[in-house]
């Protein structure tokens, strides 16, 4: 035989030489889980490792994980019942605890990247990414919502904005919004293909942000996040986002949506992130607990084969636990 594949794998000198895909910290986002108070660290059942954190907590959790090389952040609140009403006004209340607490990071902080979350479901009583007009998720009306929020994120700090709305026509509205009020140089990473997965359940446990149950409230999100059997839309959704100003396109889920984050790839210039979402996350670290998997090869495999589909960007809940792996 002339050609023996083999004999490029005899060492891990000579696999090293030849080896296709890179993984670094640069590439992981960390997600954060903000609540209001002090000393507050409470840990997500369905989710096991990860914390629900009050501002003084996460400044630990930065400074930790940048001295392992992860040196971006999503921070997603967890806003109490007393503040939530039918149009999210509070997402872009000045006082709001989310808004003090982007700035306080980027105070202590200013050369990490920070990542926020645009959308109503953390602030809305109906649980909906959207406002709630007779029994329908309304378009045209959240954007306006859409782009207060982002204007007082962008005020607060954050350094690249995250709408996971799946709204028609937000990143336009956003982009216009931002660049109005003087924060061009302010990113728009946008959930370009987010799915109606099933995989979403810990995060929803931890932020508290399902659906409520009601009659005239829609009982799930399926008529704004993408159908799951669909991938082919995803380029459409893509194309828009693009051309209404997008910095990043996103994929949500990822690790069972790779196929999709490849054709992203392929088929956009823009950096292609990928959502590594709570569910998929808990499934790993239950097999893991249980003994039926190695934690420290399964995680790292797992991240390194959404890096190979395509991905530029990962967020991930492993993130910390992956800097420290490689930095041994």
């Amino acid at each position: 035989m002339l050609r023996r594949p083999r004999r490029n794998r005899t060492s891990p000198a000579i696999r090293s030489l030849v080896e296709e895909t890179h993984l670094t910290p640069d590439h992981l986002v960390n997600p954060l889980f903000l609540v209001e108070g002090e000393k507050v660290k409470s840990e997500v059942k369905s989710l096991p490792g990860v914390f629900r954190l009050s501002i003084d907590e996460i400044l630990k959790e930065i400074e930790e994980s940048m001295n392992l090389g992860v040196q971006s952040f999503i921070m997603f609140p967890a806003i109490p019942e007393s503040n939530k009403d039918k149009t999210g006004t509070y997402s872009y209340d000045p006082n709001n605890f989310y808004l003090e607490a982007a700035s306080t990071i980027k105070k202590h902080f200013p050369e990490c990247c920070l990542i926020s979350d645009v959308a109503l479901d953390p602030y809305s009583i109906d649980g909906h990414d959207g406002i709630v007009r007779d029994g329908k998720i309304v378009n045209d009306e959240t954007l306006e919502v859409l782009a207060k929020m982002s204007v007082a994120q962008a005020r607060a700090g954050f350094d690249i904005l995250g709408p996971s709305d799946m709204m028609d026509g937000r990143i336009a509205a956003i982009r216009e919004a931002l660049d109005d009020n003087d924060f061009s140089d302010t990113g728009i990473m946008s959930y370009t293909a987010k799915y109606a997965s099933a995989f979403y359940g810990p995060f929803r446990d931890a932020l508290d942000s399902a659906p409520k149950v009601a009659t005239d409230i829609p009982k799930d999100k399926k008529t704004y996040q993408m159908n799951p059997a669909n991938k082919q839309e995803a380029l459409i959704e893509g194309e828009l986002d693009t051309m209404e100003g997008a910095d990043f396109l996103m994929v949500k889920p990822a690790l069972n949506y790779l196929d999709v984050i490849h054709l992203m790839k392929e088929n956009f210039d823009l950096p292609i992130a990928a959502y590594h979402v709570s569910g998929e996350c808990a499934m790993l670290l239950a097999a893991c607990r249980n003994g039926w998997l190695e934690y420290e090869k399964a995680m790292p495999e797992t991240l390194l084969s959404i890096r190979r589909a395509g991905a530029d960007v990962i967020i991930t809940y492993f993130a910390k636990d992956y800097a420290k792996l490689v930095g041994r």
